[in-house]
This record gives C-alpha cells, sequence and structure tokens, in this order.
C-alpha cells in the first residue's frame, strides 16, 4: 500500500466541487498540513520508531476511537508484533493517551525509556497518538458534514476532571485549577538543548518563535513532525473569514476542559475572552465542574457551538446529527462549521501532549 494523497477526503468521501470540499480548500493551509502531518508521521524511516511500529500504533489508536476505516487504512500497511518488548509499554502508553491523558505521570514515560525508547522516539510516539486522536475525529466530523455515516458513541458529554494537586513533580507551584492567567510548563523529559540544534534547525525554531520554549524544544527532537504540526495549527486558527477567531478560541477551551488541559485552557480561554469581549461568559466556562454540562448558562449561539466542540472532544466523539443542526440553527454555514470541527479537533492533539510529556506551573 501507498498513502493516501488525501486520506480525509477519501474516507469521508468528500466529492470534488461539493460546498464541504470547497471549504476545506478555502482552508487550503490546515487541509494541505493535516495531510503533511500524515505524511511526515508514515513516512519516516527511523531506527528508533520504525514504519510497521507506527502503523501498528495508529491502528490501535484509531480502532480505541471507533474510526474503523481508518484502523482498516493504518492495518493495511503491515503491523509490528504488538506484544514486543517495545510495543507492549507503547500500546499501553497509546490508550492512556487516548482515554485519560489527564492520568498521565512521568512513570508512564520511564516504562517506555524502560522497554528501550530513545527520547526522540517517545516524543514522535506521543505526536503520533495525539495525531490519530485528532485526525479520528476530523474524519468523523467531516463525514457528519458532508451527509455519510459515521460513527456516534453514548460517551458521557461533560467537563472531565484536572489536577488539583499545588505542586509539580519537581516540587514548583500548580495552579490546581482552570484559570484564564498565563502560566509555565515544564517537560518530564528533558527538552532537547539549544545548542544540539544546527543552524538550520535553529532557524526554523526562531521562525516559529519556538526558540524559548521547553515545551517545542521538547518536540524539536523531531522537528520535521513539529513544523506540521504548527503550520496545522495555524492554518486552522489564524485565517480570515469563516468562524469569528475568538469562536475558535473557544472550541480549543472546550476541548481542554474535556480533556482536563489548565495549561492549553488558560492560554486559549484569554484569548476568547479578549476577541469575545466577554469574560463572564468564558468565566462561567471555566467553572463548570467535573461531570456537568459545559454550555450551561450561555448564549444560544456559544451553547451550539459548546456542545458540539465537546460530543467531538469526549473519547470516543459522541457528536450527532443533532448537533450539526444546532449549529444550522444559528446560522453557521459550511466553513464555520468546518472551522468549529478543525479547531476542537486540534486540541484533542495539543491537549494530550501537554498532559503527558509534562505539566504546567505559577510563579509565585
Amino acid at each position: 500500500m501507498t498513502l493516501s494523497q488525501d486520506i480525509l477526503a477519501e474516507l469521508a468521501e468528500i466529492s470534488p466541487g461539493s460546498p464541504l470540499a470547497e471549504a476545506r480548500a478555502v482552508r487550503d493551509a490546515a487541509t494541505r498540513h493535516a495531510q503533511g502531518s500524515y505524511e511526515v508521521l508514515f513516512s519516516q524511516q527511523d531506527e528508533d520508531f520504525p514504519p510497521d511500529e507506527r502503523f501498528a500504533v495508529a491502528a490501535k489508536v484509531a480502532k480505541l476511537h471507533q474510526a474503523d476505516a481508518l484502523a482498516a487504512h493504518y492495518a493495511g500497511f503491515g503491523l509490528a508484533d504488538p506484544t514486543s518488548a517495545r510495543l507492549t509499554p507503547a500500546l499501553a502508553f497509546a490508550r492512556l493517551l487516548t482515554f485519560s491523558p489527564v492520568e498521565a505521570t512521568p512513570s508512564a514515560l520511564q516504562a517506555l525509556t524502560r522497554g528501550g525508547w530513545t527520547p526522540r522516539g517517545i516524543v514522535t510516539l506521543a505526536q503520533l497518538i495525539a495525531f490519530v486522536s485528532f485526525q479520528s475525529r476530523l474524519l468523523n466530523g467531516l463525514r457528519l458534514l458532508n451527509g455519510k455515516p459515521f460513527a456516534s458513541a453514548d460517551t458521557p458529554v461533560a467537563a472531565g476532571f484536572w489536577h488539583t494537586t499545588r505542586q509539580t513533580v519537581s516540587g514548583r507551584p500548580a495552579p490546581g485549577h482552570f484559570t484564564r492567567d498565563e502560566l509555565n510548563w515544564e517537560p518530564w523529559l528533558e527538552a532537547k538543548p539549544l545548542e544540539a540544534f544546527n543552524d538550520d534547525e535553529r532557524a526554523i525554531l526562531a521562525k516559529f518563535g519556538h526558540t524559548d520554549s521547553p515545551y517545542f524544544r521538547l518536540l524539536a527532537r523531531n522537528q520535521p513532525v513539529l513544523e506540521q504540526r504548527t503550520l496545522t495549527d495555524k492554518g486552522i486558527f489564524y485565517t480570515p473569514g469563516g468562524l469569528p477567531r475568538a469562536e475558535r478560541e473557544l472550541a480549543a477551551t472546550v476541548a481542554s476542559k474535556v480533556n482536563g488541559c489548565i495549561y492549553c485552557a488558560s492560554v486559549h480561554a484569554r484569548k476568547a475572552a479578549q476577541l469575545a469581549k466577554d469574560e463572564s461568559a468564558i468565566e462561567t466556562l471555566l467553572a463548570v465542574t467535573p461531570g456537568e454540562t459545559l454550555s450551561d448558562g450561555q448564549s444560544p449561539r456559544w451553547r451550539a457551538e459548546i456542545d458540539f466542540a465537546a460530543a467531538l472532544s469526549v473519547t470516543p466523539p459522541a457528536l450527532t446529527t443533532a448537533h450539526l443542526h444546532g449549529l444550522e440553527e444559528q446560522g453557521l454555514d459550511t466553513l464555520a462549521q468546518l472551522d468549529l470541527l478543525q479547531s476542537a479537533a486540534f486540541f484533542a492533539w495539543a491537549n494530550r501532549l501537554m498532559l503527558t510529556l509534562g505539566e504546567p506551573w505559577e510563579t509565585d
């Protein structure tokens, strides 16, 4: 088998010239770099994470998301032995990231190290799992928008749990609650030292403003994957027209509330409040407790968007046609629907990296 030239269009059965195809063309950067992420992840020939292991992990993660066609696609490339000394901890890590990334601790990374995984291999593994979590949700939502049959689980749609401890593993003060305050983040796996990058690699870090970030220098242990991920992010959030930017940031915040990612929520709740000029609505969202409905107390438009983003963010996703009808009733056209879908789906990727490779801390 060979990699698909547009895996999402193929599996979502998107016809050329259809409204959804045209919307994806308007969002060309997001479309190209989501595809580019897939191509980089599954074409690299790294000894510390060979292709047959990558396809085995990807097939498992897609299956856990009930994305059966995507799982079959990856399985068709041939799979490594899932019971090997390397894949046993890797697949356990995949299940953790898929269902409960907020429960991750440094011990999960230590188990991978004991299984023979290098720091670069661990970063690539986390990226792959998080990417397929994004890809599965995007495929699910695209099929809904395209009027094709899609999987819809009965997963409860509600705010998730989050870390309430007030100290990080290293002893720094931890936030313990959702906030719009600026936070820091520290890795559980050593970030790549700046001096270990060559001149071209440092130029790429500088281009995207990643030079001084331990998070991005950790992800830059596999810089081609990070570069495609960054360009996907920019293609989703930094484009004109369609869904207002504030509502894209809202979707990111909702996903972060579902997954319990305090750090991501702090960044995107702050942006949503600034852009929407509505601190009260964002504070209401951040204050929702575990197990409760995230859209309570919101305007009809935000309620429809929050319900859609939350249903997409649970695992397996619980989107229904009623969620799409709710968006249509609020006047969201195909492009705005796609923007909302991509914004929420991307944070399945972002949250899982933040939650499983390190943790936030706050300045005293």
